[in-house]
């Protein structure tokens, strides 16, 4: 299936984790096609993921929510003229927007009902009539092999830094009175997904009181948009000096500097644990409604603590319970687990 195009659309995943794990396939497209122009087609809140690495030559931020915005985004993939795509979401909608713009060839997984819609691409392994669930680092790179593609003997995500993001994040780092000698444990209780991912608020912030009774460290909590509530319960139970990132509004691009520079990251299953893995920065991840499944690879330095419970894993974005798959989880277990994983 060996395409030499001069121009392929890469269509990336909608979340944030899922664009991490994506990258060992945007690595191996720009490896094996390092002469053609490639356009990165992303969703604006997740482009700062992306926006300083060496994958793209372009990039379209997707907005086809709404029926203006999608024609608008048909009109920018037509006016590009595109040999090829590679569609790395599942959706009809993203498949019917490359077909529309018209790219005559388009790549990525046949299911969902839009077969008829792709030039081809691997069909997702089942059991019982049911897919199984994958690395997702895996999954991606399937669409490479189904392209005949060279691949990489090393499969990892990895992530780049700019020199003004890498400025300012020093400059931020200064402010907070950070020292370049310091410990800095980065805790992280959001989760874009729902709050059925989230350990409870009180629990990060006794944790965050072991980590400063027992450990010579700073502690930075990192909360995104619309987690102000979560990220004052956490310093408002805490007895122990906590920073909160929240008012410094720091984005995605910026957050990969922040995640680099710690020591450890305890985090429930989103998207920064994946920022981790790329830096090679040991964490602790809090799993309750996900499949493990799905992230089960390089996890070299990341301890994964789930209970496993008959309800677990329902991929509900509220718990219709009592939150047992999180709340099971203590504070001391965690403390303990991350201090086997700082010294390995």
């Amino acid at each position: 299936m060996k395409m030499q195009p001069e121009t392929v659309v890469i269509w990336c995943p909608n979340w944030v984790g899922d664009v991490v794990m994506a990258t060992p396939a945007l690595d191996c497209l720009r490896q094996n096609y390092p002469k053609a122009k490639i356009i990165g087609v992303i969703r604006r809140y997740a482009a700062g993921v992306v926006r300083d690495g060496l994958w793209f030559d372009q990039i379209i931020d997707v907005n086809d929510k709404t029926a203006g915005g999608f024609f608008d985004l048909v009109k920018k993939i037509r006016r590009l003229k595109p040999d090829a795509a590679v569609l790395l979401p599942n959706s009809i909608r993203s498949s019917l927007a490359l077909r529309l713009g018209g790219v005559k060839r388009v790549y990525g997984y046949r299911r969902g009902g839009r077969s008829l819609l792709l030039s081809g691409g691997p069909k997702p392994v089942r059991t019982n009539g049911k897919i199984l669930p994958i690395p997702m680092v895996e999954y991606y790179m399937d669409i490479c092999r189904y392209l005949g593609l060279r691949i990489p003997e090393t499969i990892k995500p990895r992530l780049f830094i700019s020199n003004s993001i890498q400025q300012k994040g020093k400059q931020l780092l200064d402010h907070y009175g950070i020292e370049s000698d310091e410990m800095v444990i980065g805790i992280n209780p959001g989760a874009k997904f729902g709050s059925s991912k989230c350990w409870p608020p009180e629990y990060f912030a006794r944790l965050a009181e072991l980590f400063t009774s027992y450990l010579d460290c700073r502690i930075l909590l990192f909360a995104g948009p619309g987690e102000e509530r979560i990220a004052r319960s956490i310093t408002d139970a805490c007895n122990a000096s906590i920073i909160n990132t929240y008012y410094d509004k720091i984005d995605l691009a910026l957050l990969k500097y922040l995640i680099r520079r710690c020591s450890l990251l305890v985090t429930n299953d989103t998207g920064p644990r994946h920022y981790a893995v790329a830096f090679d920065v040991p964490a602790v991840v809090l799993m309750g409604p996900t499949d493990p499944r799905y992230t089960a690879a390089n996890l070299e330095k990341t301890s994964v603590l789930r209970m496993k419970l008959e309800c677990s894993p329902c991929h509900k974005s509220i718990c219709p319970g009592d939150h047992e798959c999180m709340v099971m989880i203590k504070p001391e277990t965690v403390f303990q687990e991350s201090k086997k994983i700082i010294k390995t």
